[in-house]
């Protein structure tokens, strides 16, 4: 295999013992901790775009999640532990305690973002500010389920179904498979967006059959104990406490429903507007997504 390029110059890696196992991340830059998490099927290099005017302000901690990039994969327990994203949340609460940071600010996109808000919700002492991106709650995405959103996220079906069906069709052609779903996702409905070095890094993952299986165990989690979570939340009113920032793509995956509405309903000061791209929008509209990112968390 060729050797992977480093797109975070400078940038110190960690291996982090964490009670699920070994958690890889990157850390730089100088100033108050910014735990940036990625989404499916993708890694920490995901913001290696927006991580250069985020690094002149704050220190980044980009981790690989549980079964994703080079952090551990472990075998899953009952209710997809720890896949689910209370499960991850606390892995991630761990590590940043281990990296010395109690208290941080923190981002996620699409299944990262899912963790963050587990996070806040869970761990509402934690967080300073919170920015989820181009996703709403797992609660609202499956009670929403309309025939035009389960054909624009039919992979939460698919992925979500009993092992070992998805993991046995993925397996025949995973690199095709992930191409193809990362074109369909982004404006262009093309490649051209991702830089061919962070493709290798997603591609190299993403061919291991043990992080497939991880990854759709992530997404079973979601279908049966994240919606769970939720649902005890959405009935006793609970409201993420730390301000939160929605961004999305004006072409991204829950644009059709009203996104910035929803999040009022899951938090208790929220702001937010869409960003000219498709699902990705740290890569493929870096600058619009840095400059909402820094103006929101400005110190």
């Amino acid at each position: 295999m060729t050797e992977l390029a480093d797109l975070y110059p400078g940038f110190e890696s960690h291996w982090i013992d964490t009670s699920v196992g070994r958690i890889f991340a990157r850390s730089g830059g100088d100033g108050p901790p910014l735990l940036l998490l990625h989404g499916y099927a993708q890694s920490n290099v995901m913001w290696h775009k927006v991580a250069p005017a985020l690094a002149a302000k704050f220190k980044l901690i980009l981790p690989d999640l549980p079964g994703y990039g080079w952090s551990v994969a472990p075998r899953s327990g009952k209710g997809h532990t720890p896949y689910d994203k209370r499960s991850m949340a606390k892995v991630m609460v761990e590590l940043m305690e281990k990296i010395g940071h109690a208290r941080f600010y923190l981002a996620g996109h699409d299944r990262g973002g899912r963790v963050s808000y587990r996070l806040a919700l869970d761990n509402p002492g934690r967080l300073i500010k919170l920015a989820v991106l181009d996703i709403i709650p797992t609660f609202e995405m499956w009670h929403r389920m309309d025939h035009t959103l389960a054909m624009k996220v039919w992979h939460w079906e698919f992925l979500a179904q009993k092992y070992p069906m998805p993991e046995m069709l993925l397996q025949k052609a995973p690199i095709e498979y992930l191409d193809y779903k990362m074109a369909s996702w982004t404006k262009a409905k093309d490649l051209s967006a991702f830089d061919p070095r962070a493709l290798a890094h997603y591609h190299a993952f993403f061919s291991d059959p043990s992080r497939i299986h991880a990854t759709c165990e992530d997404y079973r989690a979601g279908a049966t104990t994240d919606l769970g979570h939720d649902e005890v939340d959405h009935a006793a009113r609970n409201k993420i406490s730390a301000p939160l920032l929605a961004l999305w793509g004006a072409a991204g995956i829950p644009s059709q429903n009203s996104p910035l509405t929803i999040w009022k309903d899951w938090a208790k000061e929220v702001s937010g507007k869409p960003i000219d791209s498709g699902h990705f929008l740290a890569e493929e509209n870096p600058d619009a997504t840095a400059r909402a990112l820094l103006e929101f968390f400005r110190p």
